[in-house]
């Protein structure tokens, strides 16, 4: 991770490995993948008539989750503008928690982070650190960053983020009511992006709880695990990931959105497996994604 002198901007670290280097090429494969036959189908109207408070998108390479990431990018595209999109992810590597004070730069420009509502959440919670090497060769957040560019190509000039990084031992239930604490205090207008993929399945993630019906059980694991998501229900979520031993990278990032979000309409846009992209596929290995949208 390196800076831009003067603007202080975090450099992508994963363009040309997640996603296209190049800008043109990137507003290609994001246009892609909105127009994919897994993907809606479209690109997103050029209105913004709707409400929605959150996302959950996957945040794997594009080429796997991209599609069911444009469904929930979607719905950003066609609702109301926020002042500020709150962009929560797992920490794969540190185990660490942590705030970008530092905006991206990726192929599509600049993004920066709302610095005051950083600030304020930062003195309230002192599990959180204001600390970009969290973001060291983590992926979770970054590969939301040119999605979220492209769908607000209207109002770039007033995106903001607050980019965080959540590890294990967070204390999930303060950090959803200093979260609420700070949207309130400094009025902020806020939508929730929440990254993270569902079950990792197979060798390469060594978890194999089943060997037979293997995409049957797959599909009804995750499916059970989303309905606790569309009940907020986040004491059933968090008890299901673990007695289930669940590879959800994001579960903590979505336990603490599950915990900050009012009682609110869920749906479930979109749901597939990286095996189900692969022609005669054996369900080896293969790691579900959803995309889910709360109005």
């Amino acid at each position: 991770m390196f800076f831009i002198e003067g603007d202080n901007m975090v450099k992508a670290q994963f363009a040309g490995q997640f996603y296209e280097a190049q800008e043109f090429a990137l507003d290609k494969q994001i246009s892609a993948c909105f127009e994919d036959k897994n993907g809606p189908g479209d690109l997103p109207l050029d209105k913004r008539p709707n409400k929605i408070k959150a996302i959950i998108a996957p945040h794997a390479g594009y080429v796997y989750s991209g599609p069911c990431a444009a469904w929930a990018y979607k719905g950003v595209a066609e609702a109301e503008f926020p002042d500020l999109y709150i962009v929560i992810g797992p920490s794969h590597v540190h185990n660490v928690s942590g705030i970008g004070m530092n905006g991206y730069e990726t192929p599509l420009g600049l993004v920066r982070t709302d610095q005051e509502f950083a600030r304020k959440l930062l003195e309230k919670n002192d599990e959180l650190k204001s600390d970009d090497s969290a973001f060291d060769d983590e992926h979770s957040v970054e590969v939301q960053i040119p999605f979220l560019q492209f769908v607000s190509k209207d109002k770039m000039h007033e995106l903001k983020i607050l980019p965080m990084i959540l590890g294990s031992e967070i204390d999930i239930a303060k950090l959803a009511l200093d979260i609420k604490d700070t949207i309130v205090e400094l009025n902020r207008k806020v939508v929730f992006i929440v990254s993270s993929d569902f079950t990792h399945y197979g060798r390469n993630y060594h978890h194999i709880p089943f060997s037979s019906d293997v995409k049957k059980n797959i599909y009804e694991t995750d499916r059970k695990a989303i309905e606790f998501i569309e009940k907020l229900d986040v004491d059933g979520w968090l008890q299901y990931v673990q007695e289930n031993m669940m590879t959800i990278c994001g579960f903590i990032p979505i336990a603490v959105l599950l915990k900050t979000l009012k009682p609110t309409k869920v749906r479930l846009e979109h749901y597939y497996t990286s095996a189900d992209l692969e022609e005669d596929s054996q369900y080896k290995n293969s790691v579900s994604y959803a995309a889910i949208i709360f109005e």
